[in-house]
Formats: C-alpha cells, sequence, structure tokens
C-alpha cells in the first residue's frame, strides 16, 4: 500500500521514504533506540585483538589528533579521519574526507563508506592501515574455553629454570657430537667454542618466529618459543642417536633406520605447529597446513640435496659404515672362534652338497 505526500510528511519522509538525511525509515523508525554505549575494537590484518575500547557518548571522533576520543598513531588516518553518531537509534559513520577513505568490510570485498553508512554490530572498518571491529552491548561473546593441555606444557617449558637446562642440554650435546666426529683426541675448550656456535646457530629459530610474530602484530612470547624449540632439539638429538643404533643394528637394506627417520620428521611437524599455536592467531586448518609445508621443505629439500650430490654410476660398493662400540649392539656379539667355527661348518656342508 502506497502512502500518499501528506501521510510522507507527516513521518517527515519525502517520495523515496528517506528522511532529510538520507536514511530509510525502515532502519529508523523499526526499531527502538539503542544504547549509547558502543564497544570498538583495534584489531589486527588477522583479526586479531589489540585493543578495546568501551564508549559511553553519541558522538565518537577517531583519527590521529589528540583531541579524538580513539587516537590511532597510523600515519595513513588523517587527524580527524571519522566520526561516529547515534542517530535515530542508529550508529552512522561519516568520513570527514580522509585523504585514504574509509571502508566497511563486507563479504562482497571493502566497499567504501560514500561519506556516511549505517553500521551494525561486528562491522569491521579499515582506515589507513589500521582495522576497527564495533560492537554493540548486546553483542554474544565466545563460549568459554577451558584450558588446553599444550597451554600448560607451554607454561612449563618457558619457565627459567626449564629454559636453561634445555638449552645446557643442548650445548652438551652438540659438544658430545663434536667429540665423537674429531679424529683426533680433544680438549675441553676445543670443543666448548663449536658447541656454543651451534647452540647461537640453532637460536636463530625461535628468535626469527617470535620476530616475525611481533611484526605481524601478535604477541611474540620469545620465551616460550625459546623453550619449546630447544625441548624439540634435544629430542631430535636423540632421534638421530637412535637412529645411529639401529642402523648399527640392522643391515643395509633394512627399512628400520627409514622408520626411525620417521621420528624426526614426527618432531620437526610438531615444532613448527607448536610454533604457530604460540604465536600466530590462524585456524588450526591453516596451522596444519603451514607446518606440513615447512616439514616438507625441510625434509625435502635435504633429501634432494643429498640426491644431487650422488653420482650416477658407482663402482665402490655400498656397505653400512656405522661405527660404534659393541655395548650399542642389541644381539650379543659371536666370538672369533665360534664365528670360524660356523664358518668351518657352513663349508663343509656346502662341499657335502656338492658331491651329491
Amino acid at each position: 500500500m502506497e502512502l500518499n505526500s501528506k501521510e510522507l510528511n507527516s513521518k517527515g519522509l519525502n517520495s523515496k521514504g528517506l528522511n532529510s538525511k538520507g536514511l530509510s525509515s525502515k532502519k529508523l523508525g523499526s526499531k527502538d533506540p539503542r544504547s549509547k554505549e558502543l564497544i570498538i575494537e583495534e584489531i589486527s590484518r588477522n583479526q586479531k585483538l589489540l585493543h578495546r575500547h568501551k564508549l559511553n557518548k553519541p558522538s565518537i571522533d577517531i583519527g590521529r589528533d589528540y583531541h579524538n576520543d580513539i587516537i590511532l598513531a597510523d600515519p595513513h588516518i588523517c587527524p580527524n579521519h571519522i566520526s561516529i553518531n547515534l542517530v535515530d537509534g542508529e550508529w552512522l559513520i561519516t568520513d570527514n574526507h580522509s585523504v585514504n577513505g574509509t571502508f566497511i568490510d563486507t563479504p562482497k570485498g571493502k566497499k567504501p563508506t560514500n561519506n556516511q553508512h549505517i553500521v551494525g554490530d561486528g562491522d569491521i572498518i579499515s582506515l589507513g592501515k589500521s582495522q576497527l571491529r564495533l560492537l554493540f552491548t548486546e553483542h554474544k561473546v565466545a563460549p568459554t574455553q577451558a584450558f588446553n593441555p599444550f597451554d600448560n606444557f607451554i607454561d612449563l617449558m618457558h619457565h627459567p629454570v626449564t629454559l636453561a637446562l634445555s638449552i645446557s642440554l643442548f650445548t652438551a650435546l652438540a659438544g658430545m657430537i663434536f667429540y665423537l666426529n674429531m679424529p683426533i683426541d680433544v680438549n675441553f675448550s676445543q670443543l666448548f667454542v663449536p658447541a656454543i656456535s651451534m647452540t647461537f646457530a640453532f637460536a636463530l629459530w625461535p628468535a626469527g618466529v617470535a620476530l616475525v610474530s611481533h611484526l605481524q602484530k601478535h604477541d611474540p612470547r620469545i620465551m616460550a618459543q625459546f623453550g619449546i624449540s630447544f625441548v624439540f632439539f634435544n629430542l631430535m638429538w636423540f632421534s638421530d642417536i637412535l637412529e645411529s643404533i639401529v642402523a648399527f643394528n640392522s643391515v643395509s637394506n633394512s627399512i628400520l633406520p627409514l622408520l626411525t627417520m620417521l621420528i624426526s620428521v614426527v618432531l620437526a611437524f610438531s615444532l613448527f605447529w607448536l610454533n604457530g599455536y604460540i604465536g600466530f592467531h590462524m585456524t588450526a586448518k591453516r596451522r596444519i597446513i603451514v607446518a606440513v609445508s615447512i616439514t616438507v621443505l625441510l625434509f625435502g629439500g635435504g633429501y634432494l640435496v643429498d640426491y644431487s650430490k650422488q653420482p650416477e654410476f658407482d663402482p665402490r660398493p655400498k656397505y653400512n659404515a656405522t661405527i660404534m662400540m659393541p655395548s650399542f649392539l642389541i644381539a650379543p656379539s659371536v666370538s672369533v672362534d665360534a664365528f670360524i667355527e660356523d664358518t668351518s661348518k657352513l663349508f663343509d656342508n656346502t662341499a657335502k652338497e656338492a658331491l651329491k
């Protein structure tokens, strides 16, 4: 049913159903006036919360100038960038002729405000290189989350005592590896420098992860990154030792060393997954994809480098060259006399079979 001009004028609307400010009667008159309280959240590009403001006033100014209600440090934002006003129960955002404009995030992409725009609960506003999320007081909060077992483990690993023990154990294991690989006898001072150097080299990984997390405006949690990383570095040392023991006790064409190498792959994936869990705000699916990608790049790249160094034809025979002390043998070794006796019996049986 259409309204005549008298009915429209009595409602303060024009022939298009808009009032003098250009706002639809469906949006202005159909809802009760909302509270003056508005929650404005400063969020990162990944929509991680940085700051939260709760304001109880009908007019809010946002920009870099110090007279604003919310002061942003982004240099791409104008001194008086936007104003948010409560008009007839609706929050209306106004772009104050800013240089870089103001955009409202929609499912179809960013939409410019075109000077004025009505915002709803949960809308995200992009201004400069910053983002703001608007929430009404009746906005439903996310369900309470129980403590994750990983959180308790991470809290234990980033404790200063645990961290110091992990780094000390890593340095000791590195020194032992250098000692075993030395063809000549060396003293402690000759092992100390390479062990410390390797410790600093491995420390670059958690430091780099924390730096990237900080640059993306996340909480870097550098102590937790170091604690988790060195715990898994030590586990990888032990997995390498286990792989050597298995190779020492198996024949050259056995698949057991390959199976033990999978332990290192699983440990590396777990480390990368926890690095992402600690330092970055991302979905579980994306975290798994990132961890798998880094693991494949690390082990796949290492395999390709080793494969490229192998000649197409090697006239020399290949054999298992793993040398360890007899105490690492799982099965008991055979004495020389028993070996000679078994060999003689083998030749005798072969000679008897040949005479048949």
